[in-house]
């Protein structure tokens, strides 16, 4: 064996909703897709046709060992109009979670994951004052009907990314840039999200679970920040502040309840813990110079122009634990990258997985994004990030090379001698 995983880590994949599912037209990005904002000119109405093909992937998952699953709900699709409920999309996830808590796949559910139905845009999305009680009333009615057979949650997909993006840097919709819209929605955001937390805790309680039984945080997207001189003192700085601005303060903002600028506090915020696991999305780090987001020359890159930095990820793990709790397990809720033509990704998962496996940090799941090739927002179906290829004419789908590794390190509890030098060996990566 070229390694072993670390006892009792699980692997699994992610997807969100509006990237994979199609055919809905009723949020933010279809919308943002249709004014030809897209870089690639394609939308998310079509995707992966997962919404009418799940049967047949949660089918694949299974085939490929995969023990657990994160995936989304499309708000857009269970409430249509404010206050009105779709019996058919609630009944259609609950079949769906149904079938693949039968295949013995353990589902991960997020509440929220980027789009909003666009009547809650319209109204102002996250920075409207009543932000947190529309989103409570949504999550309160998804919960009820899934909390008998699923125990744990992401309240809220990476609040940091979809604000700055959304209402400080205006690349996405609604394509904002404004500090005060920034703050409004930082605050919303972990107000909605600490009231969730509770909420599920209650749920599931009244249906006679401990507390133990029930799993509950958001996922936040970190990257390490390096200065891109150590010997300059600005440098330093900018990498400080832009670490603190881009992820420190939500952080503990969601996770604690302690509102610091850029996150306005929210009335009825209250200190204390709520999570239950730390939740990490990792994908790059930021070499920086100033206020800006920058790619250390020298080093691999992959198809979007993103650092390949495996360290971060231990690096962040290890910070979060000391800061937030070494009792508290990690579940890497995202990690993978862009790879188009499927040349490195074998090798970005091999040295990923050695290094979780090689730390005694407690990284207890593992959720490979993404498992299959997905609309990736402003990219579009450019970018390709999934083990699994969608032939987006067709709706095929072919388990790339990288998959069939997955799941041999599945099967085999780490990368044997053949696999390695079947899928590892010939790759490399590119600068």
């Amino acid at each position: 064996m070229k390694f072993t995983l670390k006892e009792g880590l699980l692997l699994g994949s992610a997807t969100a909703a509006t990237q994979i599912e199609g055919g809905d037209e009723n949020n933010n990005w279809a919308r943002f897709a249709a004014e030809g904002k897209i870089h690639d000119h394609t939308s998310p109405t079509r995707a992966a046709d997962h919404y009418a093909r799940w049967r047949e992937d949660i089918d694949l998952m299974a085939k490929m060992g995969l023990k657990i699953y994160r995936l989304g709900v499309e708000w857009s699709r269970i409430e249509p109009a404010r206050g009105e409920f779709c019996a058919e999309a609630l009944a259609h996830y609950r079949e769906e979670l149904e079938y693949m808590i039968s295949l013995g796949i353990r589902p991960l559910l997020t509440l929220h994951h980027f789009t909003n139905p666009l009547w809650f845009e319209d109204m102002g999305a996250w920075e409207c004052k009543e932000s947190p009680d529309i989103f409570m009333e949504f999550a309160e009615r998804v919960v009820s009907e899934y909390c008998d057979i699923v125990s744990e949650y992401i309240t809220i997909n990476e609040p940091n990314v979809y604000a700055l993006n959304s209402l400080y840097w205006g690349t996405w919709p609604p394509e904002r840039k404004s500090m005060g819209s920034l703050m409004r929605a930082f605050g919303n955001m972990t107000a909605a999200h600490i009231r969730c937390y509770n909420m599920i805790h209650e749920k599931r309680a009244a249906l006679g679970f401990s507390k133990e039984q029930t799993l509950v945080s958001f996922a936040n997207h970190l990257r390490v920040f390096a200065p891109k001189s150590r010997r300059n003192i600005f440098h330093r700085i900018s990498a400080r502040l832009s670490e603190y601005l881009f992820q420190s303060a939500i952080t503990k903002a969601m996770m604690t309840g302690k509102c610091r600028i850029p996150v306005r506090r929210v009335k009825g915020v209250k200190r204390g813990k709520y999570y239950d696991f730390i939740g990490i999305n990792y994908y790059s780090r930021s070499t920086v110079s100033g206020l800006d987001d920058g790619v250390r020359e020298d080093s691999f890159k992959n198809d979007l122009g993103w650092e390949i930095y495996h360290e971060g990820l231990i690096e962040l793990s290890n910070r979060l634990s000391k800061r937030y709790g070494r009792e508290y397990p990690v579940f890497i809720t995202e990690n993978g990258t862009c790879d188009n033509s499927d040349s490195f990704r074998p090798r970005f998962i091999y040295d990923q997985l050695k290094m979780i496996s090689e730390t005694d940090n407690r990284i207890e799941r593992y959720y490979h994004w993404s498992f299959m090739d997905n609309f990736e927002w402003r990219e579009g179906e450019s970018a390709r990030f999934g083990i699994v290829h969608i032939n987006y004419e067709t709706q095929e789908r072919t388990v790339k090379d990288s998959g069939r590794l997955y799941s041999s390190i599945i099967s085999n509890g780490g990368v044997t001698d053949e696999a390695y030098e079947k899928y590892v060996a010939p790759r490399s990566y590119h600068e």
